[in-house]
């Protein structure tokens, strides 16, 4: 139940609070305080979600961010917040509400004290003019003075027990519904954390794939050259006479061969090594040197990539040039990389025949479990007779 205390609190501390960060933001001391002011405002507001929580019995959880050293990043973070936005739209609210609700608990007790002291004062008022009270009841004896005051205060009890109770939880709701992000807020929110765990899922997936494609270059490779070299050494020392054990020599030499290059394909199928060496920009354009149909590749600013999505770049483009030369009858490919946002946009146009079919082995289908591996889409845009445009967004998760 609100009384005094909370009335005057909800008065004077909110607007006390929101005219000390505004105004002292204005001066150059501001450029310290203000962040601090904040500070203090939020633990008002924190203090008074959690009342209002525990009075509608609502769970509530404290989304703020710990300041950094520095005032030009506590700055940062205040005004970032999104919690403090909401922090100075509550106080508004909380003043156009709170003050009503506490002058409404205050004439409940004000009424019967009032009526309660006037009634024990009807001696001090002369005969011919009594006191009167409510409905202009004249007061005139101890009597009359303790039916008034008791019956005051018994209906300001009845009152005070019925819209008190009533007004502290509409207060309360206003508060959370102040205080508390929307569905849309934590709509938005979840799609960041999600973004930020995507991010790093990407990073973790690029790392990994470095380290495999490291070690199975470093050590598995470098042991099979190492076996393959000791086998032909094997058969130049053989002495005379020792066909079958040549044989069977070579063929282990060959096998270790094989295996050599099965190897370098699954190492550039896994992340190439042109990406490690050159970056994606180097990449392509080695890609678009090697095509069979003259490419043009138009790499725009499109800043630091996760190498998850680097891979699933240049593996897209060598399939779409490869499919260009094999089933197009093109004459000129032009691809070109531009950074939308949050997303890799690849668009790859060439001037062939068209008429892309996907279930026909056209590569389509490895292009979009590549796209879809990363939640990315592929558009493709082939009418017969050309030209045959694919689209693939890449989400880079930053």
């Amino acid at each position: 139940m609100l009384g005094l205390p909370g009335a005057i609190a909800t008065m004077l501390v909110p607007p006390l609070l929101a005219a000390a960060a505004l105004s002292t933001g204005l001066a150059g001391a501001g450029l310290v305080i203000f962040p601090r002011a904040l500070v203090a405002l939020r633990r008002w507001a924190e203090w008074n979600r959690r009342r209002a929580a525990g009075l509608l019995g609502v769970p509530v959880s404290s989304r703020y961010v710990s300041l950094s050293q520095g005032i030009r990043a506590q700055w940062r973070q205040v005004l970032d917040d999104p919690e403090t936005r909401r922090d100075i739209g509550w106080v508004w609210r909380h003043i156009a509400t709170g003050i009503p609700a506490g002058l409404a608990a205050l004439a409940c007790i004000g009424t019967a004290v009032f009526t309660v002291v006037a009634a024990s004062l009807w001696w001090l008022f002369p005969a011919d003019a009594p006191l009167r009270l409510l409905t202009a009841i004249p007061v005139t004896s101890w009597s009359w003075a303790l039916a008034l005051g008791g019956g005051q205060i018994v209906i300001s009890g009845l009152v005070a027990f019925w819209a008190v109770p009533k007004l502290a939880r509409f207060h309360a709701r206003t508060c959370l519904a102040a205080l508390e992000p929307s569905d849309a807020d934590q709509l938005a929110e979840r799609v960041g954390e999600l973004s930020e765990s995507r991010a790093g899922v990407l990073d973790a997936h690029g790392a990994e794939l470095r380290r495999i494609e490291r070690d199975l270059h470093d050590g598995t490779q470098a042991r099979l050259v190492a076996i393959a070299m000791q086998l032909g050494m094997a058969r130049e020392t053989l002495p005379e006479g020792s066909e079958p054990l040549a044989e069977l020599l070579r063929h282990a030499h060959e096998g270790a061969e094989e295996a050599m290059s099965e190897l370098r394909d699954v190492i550039r199928t896994m992340y190439p090594p042109i990406l490690a060496d050159r970056g994606l920009a180097g990449a392509l354009a080695a890609l678009g040197a090697r095509s069979g149909v003259p490419a043009e590749v138009d790499l725009g600013e499109v800043g630091r990539l996760p190498a998850a999505v680097e891979a699933a770049a240049y593996f897209i483009v060598a399939e779409t040039l490869a499919n260009a030369a094999k089933h197009s009858c093109a004459t000129r490919v032009l691809v070109r990389l531009t950074r939308a946002g949050d997303s890799l946009l690849i668009e790859v146009t060439d001037d062939g025949i068209g008429g892309v079919a996907e279930a026909r082995g056209t590569g389509v289908i490895g292009i979009r479990r590549r796209a879809a591996a990363l939640d990315g889409t592929v558009l493709v845009t082939s009418p017969v007779g050309g030209p045959t445009s694919i689209t693939v967004e890449l989400p880079c998760g930053l």
